[in-house]
């Protein structure tokens, strides 16, 4: 199949691009950066601008699939998107994401199951690479500082997420389905801290902020969006008071091998964290 992969040099895309590649499927890449994309000379790489959907015009001749990762903090574009890629390709696999605030999950699973292809929505849990974000303090101490630390989640791993996109992108039998994707356990944020210790071999551990302390040291840090800030923390207090996330074995039902531990991810990055 010839398969285009939007936002192809991020967490997930970088790792569905040899995933396709290794089974045989041709890739075209698509990145609004040619320039950071670091993959084989076979894979050709695109630009695109998804705040610009008039972009993807070029790239989806003699496309079969699309995998599609909205990366916008808002889904203005994500319908004129979406008519694009339906008018040239036959099938559309979609990452759901809270990170779309004028734009809930269940509208984005209504787009993409009506516009008018094949299509498979992916609903993640908490992304693991996510636990980066303490990096820094992890690498210069043993103390990490947050808020809702008792805040419970099923970190998955991103290359699972590939797997499943894989899988659903390239085999027939997953039309208008919604899967919703997990990792293996249920971990407090302050117990993530405790199991990264662990695979570190060092002795982390979480320091509670209030919501007002958490929320400024994301707006200092100039890394993370401004305008997410609020979404973030919001987030997390109505996660905090929902029921305790369930584990589901879609990843082992759809790849054929269980999800990957947090402690597996760890040990995937450890350079991140040195």
């Amino acid at each position: 199949m010839n398969i285009l992969v939007l936002v192809a040099t991020g967490n997930v895309g970088s790792q569905l691009v040899p995933q396709l590649r290794a089974a045989g499927h041709t890739v075209r890449a698509g990145t609004r950066n040619p320039t950071t994309a670091d993959f084989p000379p076979d894979v050709q790489v695109v630009r695109i601008e998804l705040s610009e959907p008039e972009t993807l015009l070029t790239c989806l001749d003699d496309i079969d699939a699309v995998f599609v990762l909205w990366p916008l903090h808002t889904g203005a574009q994500l319908p004129k998107a979406l008519d694009l890629i339906a008018e040239r390709a036959r099938r559309i696999v979609f990452l759901g994401t809270s990170g779309i605030p004028d734009l809930s999950f269940e509208d984005q699973e209504k787009l993409v199951h009506g516009c008018g292809i094949e299509s498979v929505v992916l609903r993640p849990s908490t992304f693991a690479v996510n636990t980066l974000w303490w990096a820094d303090e992890i690498r210069t101490g043993d103390i990490v500082h947050g808020s809702h630390g008792e805040l419970p989640m099923s970190l998955i791993h991103e290359a699972d997420i590939a797997a499943v996109a894989a899988r659903t992108l390239t085999e027939n039998a997953h039309a208008g389905a919604t899967y919703t994707l997990t990792g293996p356990e249920v971990r407090t944020q302050a117990e993530q801290i405790r199991i990264i210790g662990e695979v570190l071999e060092r002795p982390l551990r979480w320091a509670e902020l209030t919501r007002d302390q958490a929320r400024q040291r994301l707006l200092d840090d100039d890394t993370f969006p401004d305008s997410f800030v609020d979404v973030l923390l919001d987030g997390y207090t109505k996660m905090l008071a929902a029921p305790r996330p369930e584990i589901t074995s879609t990843v082992a039902d759809i790849t054929g091998r269980p999800a990957r531990s947090l402690a597996e991810w760890v040990s995937d990055h450890l350079a991140d964290f040195r």
